[in-house]
């Protein structure tokens, strides 16, 4: 089922019954979720003074949280705590230390931090001065981080010490170090922080907008810019999401990424406390969680796979009974995955499917992954998605289609030029689906994976779920290889946790799908090749030579 139409009711009565039922939804999603509250008269004109003149971006959000609870703790990291009023006062002081480097209005500042509070303070500065934030992949290679800073040109960098040799051919002159392990080798945002006036600056002209770069799995990165969001892009997610305000998340997924990038944002909005750790370890982020009193746990599907991995002994020592919300996106959630961490842990497992164009598209809630975990779940409020044919034209509920996004945080479009391809108003997401007769979405791969093999049309996606529910499977990706006979044939890398052939896989698919689907070739590795947000990287995947672990089949499938 595809959201209706617009049309229903036309012209100016349509545009008030719209708006009205727009904020009777807002207004009822920010209460559930304790937004909405009641402030007295001078701090509520102090809120609406900072929004107007800061707008609702880092720069804004932030400094509405000093307003609002400046002794409430809002970040928690290695280092210990920080309140609102701190996180403020001394990214203002780290604004001064930027604009005396040469930081203006339009430039770009580039943050190539992990999870920690330098990567807030220095958002929050650049934002300040009206600078872009460019949001570098830790994961990345030094050539690719070199031809990404040469393209974007960023007046500054901030980085975290163990990244400086990585950046060492960057042209890039002005750095700043984030965090370190030692005596430092440059300047530090510490002692930027406690070496200018921490007093309020005035406003910039223009927002800072958030860059952040796709993932690169097929090609070279690009930078992905998106202004500050408004409050319906928080409605939206929280629509079908009950996260609340004041609630302590342990934010584990990259903060660089769009995802993790999220949940900060709603912190602006929520007053979240936001628990913060460099570096993913799957024990100490539950035990984070449940020391630090953790409401909600904000992960990719992979940091899940890794929790659950742990022995038995270490999962039944961790309590996460605060836990209401573990909210998992960035990659895609394989079935059992989800039913695995939902038998162990409970159901407050919500799966996000988006992109950094579209954001989020749809909301699996526990009860959508209950009923199917295969899907994808819902578009939450004020996201339509539709399901497209090659022509543009909609297609029948189930039938397979490219997906189409419609919402308010649609990137404008890549820095140096190029976008999605955009149908009245709608965005392709990159990827191919269809909706069930449930009205969940079904995501079945890269619009450009799939792919034709002795006529028929084969979905790695669905392949790999299939694979991945064999009890002696981990994980599984799946692409497709050149075939003299069959144009294009499926070659399965598997990851193994016990005793299994390639053919008592194959088995295991025929017993589930229809012949075509078998991969007729599969390689067992020890584990698939990942960015930092958890996507499997099928480039490198796609050189694989022919090698002896290559177990093919006579099977023609």
């Amino acid at each position: 089922m595809t959201p209706a139409r617009s049309g229903a009711i036309g012209g100016a009565a349509g545009a008030v019954v719209g708006t009205l039922a727009g904020a009777g939804t807002t207004l009822r999603v920010l209460g559930r979720a304790g937004v909405i509250r009641p402030y007295g008269p001078r701090t509520l004109a102090h809120l609406g003074r900072t929004v107007l003149r800061w707008g609702t971006g880092p720069a804004g959000g932030f400094a509405s949280l000093a307003d609002r609870a400046p002794h409430r703790v809002g970040l928690v990291d290695e280092l210990g705590e920080l309140t609102w009023g701190e996180l403020h006062r001394r990214s203002n002081s780290v604004a001064r230390a930027f604009a005396e480097r040469g930081v203006r209005e339009g430039d770009a500042v580039a943050v190539m931090c992990r999870n920690h509070r330098g990567f807030v303070e220095a958002s929050i500065a650049a934002a300040k001065l009206g600078a872009d934030i460019l949001y570098l992949n830790t994961a990345f290679a030094g050539p690719q981080l070199v031809d990404v800073l040469d393209r974007e040109a960023p007046r500054l960098v901030v980085h975290d010490e163990e990244f400086t040799d990585l950046l060492a051919g960057a042209s890039v002159e002005r750095r700043v170090l984030a965090w370190t392990d030692g005596d430092a080798a440059g300047e530090t945002l510490e002692q930027l922080a406690a070496a200018h006036d921490e007093g309020d600056l005035h406003p910039p002209e223009r927002h800072a907008r958030i860059v952040i770069l796709t993932s690169g799995t097929t090609g070279t990165p690009k930078g992905a810019p998106r202004r500050e969001a408004g409050i319906d892009a928080a409605v939206s997610l929280l629509s079908r999401m009950p996260l609340r305000a004041g609630w302590r998340t342990h934010i584990a997924a990259p903060l660089f990424h769009t995802w993790g990038f999220a949940h900060l944002a709603l912190a602006m909005l929520l007053g979240s406390t936001v628990v913060l750790r460099r570096t993913f370890d799957p024990e100490v982020a539950l035990r984070t969680t449940q020391d630090e009193r953790c409401e909600s746990l904000v992960v990719i599907p992979v940091m899940l796979q890794r929790m659950l991995a742990l022995p038995p002994d270490v999962l039944d020592s961790v309590d996460l009974g605060r836990v209401e919300v573990v909210a998992s996106s960035g990659s895609a959630l394989p079935a059992t995955l989800a039913e695995a961490w939902m038998d162990r842990f409970g159901d407050h497992l919500y799966n996000i499917y988006g992109s950094t164009e579209v954001a989020y598209a749809s909301i699996a809630t526990p009860e959508d992954l209950r009923a199917d975990p295969t899907s994808a779940g819902r578009p939450p409020y004020g996201t339509v998605v539709r399901i497209l044919d090659e022509g543009a034209h909609e297609v029948a509920q189930g039938e397979t289609g490219r997906i189409f996004v419609g919402n308010g945080l649609l990137f404008e479009g890549y820095t140096h030029g190029g976008s999605k391809e955009v149908v009245d108003g709608l965005m392709a997401s990159g990827d191919v689906g269809f909706f069930d007769a449930a009205g969940r979405l079904h995501v079945a791969g890269r619009d450009d994976d799939m792919i034709v093999s002795g006529g028929e049309n084969v979905f790695p996606h669905e392949v790999e779920d299939c694979l991945v529910s064999h009890e002696h499977v981990v994980e599984v990706a799946a692409l497709g290889v050149v075939d003299d006979d069959y144009g294009q044939r499926l070659r399965a890398f598997v990851v193994r946790s016990g005793e299994v052939s390639a053919d008592q896989l194959r088995d295991h698919v025929k017993a589930h799908l229809a012949r075509f689907k078998v991969p007729r070739e599969i390689v067992f590795v020890d584990e698939l090749p990942r960015n930092a947000t958890g996507k499997v990287l099928k480039r490198e995947l796609a050189g694989w030579d022919e090698r002896d672990d290559v177990q093919d089949s006579e099977e023609q499938g």
